[in-house]
Parts: C-alpha cells; sequence; structure tokens
C-alpha cells in the first residue's frame, strides 16, 4: 500500500481542484518507469480512468491507482510534499530504493 501524508493530501486535492478533477471520483495515478539517473524514476497524474491491471487504494482521501508492476516497487512507499528551501514538489520516501539521485526523482533497487 501506499501512505498520503497530509500536506501531500492538502496539495493533491488544490491541485485536482486547479486541474479540473474531483478528488472524490477521480485518481491520482503513480507509477514507475525506467529513466533517470539512478534507473528508474517516479510518474504522477491525475486520471479519471481505471485500467484492467490497476491497484486501487483509498488513503486520507486520496484514490491512489497504481499498475501491478509499479506497484511491486512502491510497496510502503509514503507519497509526500515539500515546501522547502531544497525546492517545492511531491516527495516519494520509498523504503523499497537503495539508491536516490540528489533530485530525489529517481531510484534503484
Amino acid at each position: 500500500m501506499i501512505q498520503v501524508s497530509e500536506i501531500a493530501k492538502n496539495k493533491v486535492i488544490e491541485m485536482m481542484k486547479d486541474d479540473g478533477y474531483d478528488a472524490a471520483t477521480d485518481f491520482v495515478r503513480v507509477g514507475v518507469k525506467s529513466g533517470g539517473c539512478s534507473g528508474l524514476s517516479y510518474e504522477l497524474k491525475f486520471d479519471k480512468e481505471q485500467l484492467e491491471n490497476d491497484k486501487i487504494f483509498e488513503v486520507n482521501s486520496v484514490k491512489i491507482i497504481v499498475d501491478k508492476k509499479s506497484f511491486l516497487y512502491l510497496v510502503g512507499t509514503t507519497l509526500d510534499y515539500s515546501g522547502g528551501l531544497n525546492g517545492t514538489g511531491f516527495v516519494f520516501k520509498n523504503p523499497n530504493a537503495n539508491r536516490t539521485c540528489g533530485c530525489g526523482e529517481s531510484f534503484s533497487l
């Protein structure tokens, strides 16, 4: 399962509304793809559709949707949001990652 921090939840709901999505019915699609300086990179986008191989979780009032392949890399991950001096944006706290790059957008196992 993927956790969502309180600050990430508030930011997701705000951004979904700004982009014309409804947090009560639409999803935050979280995934992993090949690429990035550490080998794998995170994907995060809003979506209205569930695909056949998706897993769905509702955590902290946010509907998270993850494809089965990405789920294996993301089990136990917490989606957080940082507004600090080191940059603003969503942060993946992934206990499965052995190494992450300096920007935090890619990782390896």
